[in-house]
């Protein structure tokens, strides 16, 4: 099935996370679980889905971020600790934005990252071993898959205004 298309406002908080990150060379943006997510050295940092922030914070944080206004935990069963949902109002203000992005940005060197999944595929110079048979070649267009961007930045101004927010401080 297609992905959906994104709406304009999370297409504007998309652009607001470039914008926040753009100083940054180790920034790699993909989907991840419904979500247009962020990964900053190799680790997921922050992710968009409609209006919303997911964000990633230290898990021994965790009972203090849950009981902030304008959050709710990943995972209420307890299972994804430090991962926390914003919801608009909770980043509305340049102060409230920068609060959450640096809060993701200091965590992230101390997080962990997941290790990635093995690609079982064999490639074209590979041969096959004794005795097993080759796969046989198709003619079909291959699947589509989703793409990985990694950017290389140009400074921009931190201090850029940005249409998320309602006041800017």
């Amino acid at each position: 099935m297609p992905a959906r298309p994104l709406s304009d406002e999370t297409l504007h908080l998309i652009d607001a996370i470039r914008t926040a990150l753009a100083q940054r060379s180790d920034v790699e943006e993909r989907p991840l679980f419904g979500t247009y997510a962020f990964f900053v050295d190799g680790k997921m940092c922050i992710a968009v889905k409609g209006e919303e922030l997911l964000v990633r914070l230290p898990p021994e944080r965790h009972g203090e971020l849950q009981e902030m206004q304008n959050t709710r935990e990943l995972s209420p069963g307890g299972g994804m600790q430090g991962y926390f949902w914003v919801e608009p109002n909770g980043y509305a203000t340049r102060t409230q934005w920068n609060y959450w992005v640096q809060e993701a940005l200091a965590y992230n060197p101390l997080a962990k990252a997941s290790p990635r999944k093995k690609n079982n595929k064999t490639s074209a110079t590979s041969t096959p071993a004794a005795g097993k048979k080759a796969p046989a070649r198709s003619s079909a267009k291959p699947k589509k898959t989703a793409t990985t961007t990694t950017r290389t930045t140009t400074p921009a101004t931190a201090k850029k205004k940005h249409s998320i927010f309602e006041a800017d401080d």
